[in-house]
């Protein structure tokens, strides 16, 4: 069991690429184990063994993108397209409201520029009607003009995750006319506005390699985000990749290579997820890192894993009932039970068997390391 490299990272907040790259590459169970358990000592020291959660509300599946691993991309005609109007989307705040969250993520696919109104109208009105509650925008690239004035209605925090940071790797994931320059910039330029600002990747992604991740891990080192979203890669049937299962390879260092659709496959993308999730509240002690979604779909503990590994917040959907299946990033997204609004005390039950419980604050990022 390698526990130094764990221990210096801890102590660093940093390691060279050959660190990262012997944690990625280890297949060590010990070395893994204790990565995860110094991991979850960091945030319990940091937030204690509350879990905050934020109310999802995924308002349309309208996108001008067309990203080969995205169900929701604009070439699919398999899906019915919906968008929330404004009172709809305050509807669903009251709900949230009623049931204690204080954050609500308004998530959507990427809109047309004209569309800008609505969203700044729809931030003012949350912020009016519940002023104590945080906004979360994750609504792709946007001019920066849009960016300053949805933080001027009152929206505080963004999640943009650059997906990889090898401009090869991100050709192979996006059409032509989308450029890893331009969402980079995007990302810097929510941070200088003032957003907490959220970045991430898709962990076992077609095509990616332990050298990609590595270069992401540097990436997220350098920026210094508040939030960091790490999920596994999970196919969608109706997209370039649908037909593909994209299993985690470390001794040949491929992450994504197509093979064939496994119980191994899957669990080494959890593996995959859940050392991210580690590596970077070691990291960064105050950041704000989910147990997605992505993870309770691969597994029906996922959630709890990825919380045992680091992760201190939890997004249950607050969407309307008839829109979740709509809003099909992926085959078989977890929208129901502990990861749906209405599913709270069956969360806290899931959460109090692992020792935490449910925060009802709004969980700012507040730096206060280690």
């Amino acid at each position: 069991m390698n526990t130094e490299i764990v221990d210096t990272l801890k102590r660093e907040k940093r390691l060279d690429a050959a660190g990262y790259r012997s944690l990625l590459e280890s297949r060590d169970p010990d070395t893994a184990a204790y990565l995860h358990e110094t991991a979850k000592g960091v945030s319990v020291q940091r937030f204690g063994r509350g879990i905050y959660i934020r109310g999802l509300i995924e308002f349309t599946n309208i996108c001008r993108n067309d990203c080969l691993y995205c169900g929701i991309r604009k070439s699919n005609r398999n899906i019915r397209r919906y968008m929330l109007a404004d009172n709809e989307i305050i509807d669903r705040c009251s709900c949230g409201y009623g049931l204690g969250f204080r954050t609500f993520v308004l998530q959507g696919g990427e809109l047309p520029d004209e569309k800008d109104d609505f969203i700044e109208e729809v931030c003012r009105l949350i912020h009016g009607r519940f002023p104590d509650c945080a906004i979360t925008l994750s609504l792709g690239e946007r001019r920066e003009e849009s960016y300053r004035r949805f933080f001027n209605a009152g929206a505080t925090r963004y999640l943009l995750r650059h997906e990889t940071h090898n401009p090869a790797h991100y050709a192979m994931l996006h059409p032509a006319g989308m450029s890893l320059e331009n969402r980079l910039r995007c990302i810097a330029r929510l941070k200088a506005i003032g957003y907490q600002t959220g970045t991430g990747i898709m962990a076992g992604s077609p095509y990616q390699t332990v050298d990609n991740i590595i270069e992401d891990i540097q990436y997220i080192q350098a920026l210094r985000p508040q939030m960091i979203g790490i999920g596994p890669f999970i196919p969608h049937k109706d997209t370039p990749f649908g037909g593909l299962c994209y299993g985690t390879e470390y001794r040949n260092r491929t992450v994504g290579g197509p093979g064939p659709a496994t119980r191994e496959a899957e669990d080494m993308r959890l593996e995959l997820t859940l050392k991210l999730i580690s590596i970077f509240r070691l990291m960064f002690p105050d950041a704000l890192i989910p147990a997605t979604t992505a993870l309770a779909t691969v597994a029906n503990d996922g959630r709890e894993k990825g919380i045992l590994s680091g992760a201190n917040v939890v997004m249950p959907n607050l969407s309307p009932p008839w829109t979740r299946d709509s809003y099909s990033l992926y085959d078989d997204k977890a929208s129901s039970g502990s990861e749906s609004a209405e599913g709270l005390a069956e969360l806290e039950s899931r959460l109090a068997r692992i020792g935490y419980h449910i925060d009802f604050s709004r969980g700012d990022y507040s730096e206060n390391c280690i």
